[in-house]
């Protein structure tokens, strides 16, 4: 039996330093425990991208988004899963991120995001952050 698919939004957050995203470490008891990612998360059944990923940010950041275009997708098989990675622009609309669904929280460029143990699906992004080749609007 083949892995079941799972369609993951991510956002792509600007910090106030240029060249800063906000990134969040998952927690320990998760799969994939504490290693880093975008926040984000799954897409429920009925719900676009942008809703999933307002909701997921109000849920694990305690914050509601502007959700921007999407900059950026993939697909990543892991052993018991394949991931669907879409990434969206987005702007912080109101409050200030907190870690409620995640171990921590960190702004950081694209170079210290290199130097963090990260989720698998996202090393193709972390590498085009660091070319320059996605350009958060």
């Amino acid at each position: 039996m083949s892995p079941r698919t799972v369609r993951v939004v991510a956002a792509l957050i600007a910090g106030d330093r240029p060249g800063e995203y906000l990134i969040q470490q998952r927690l320990p008891h998760a799969s994939r425990a504490l290693l880093w990612e975008f926040p984000g998360g799954k897409v429920e059944p009925g719900e676009s991208d942008a809703v999933a990923l307002a909701r997921e940010c109000v849920e694990e950041l305690g914050v509601s988004l502007q959700v921007g275009p999407e900059l950026w997708r993939t697909e990543h098989a892991y052993p018991d899963l394949t991931v669907e990675l879409v990434l969206l622009g987005a702007r912080i609309q109101e409050g200030t991120p907190r870690p409620l669904g995640a171990n921590a929280l960190e702004w950081a460029t694209p170079a210290r995001m290199q130097a963090l143990p990260f989720c698998e699906a996202d090393l193709p992004l972390l590498d085009a952050l660091e070319k320059g080749e996605i350009a958060h609007r």
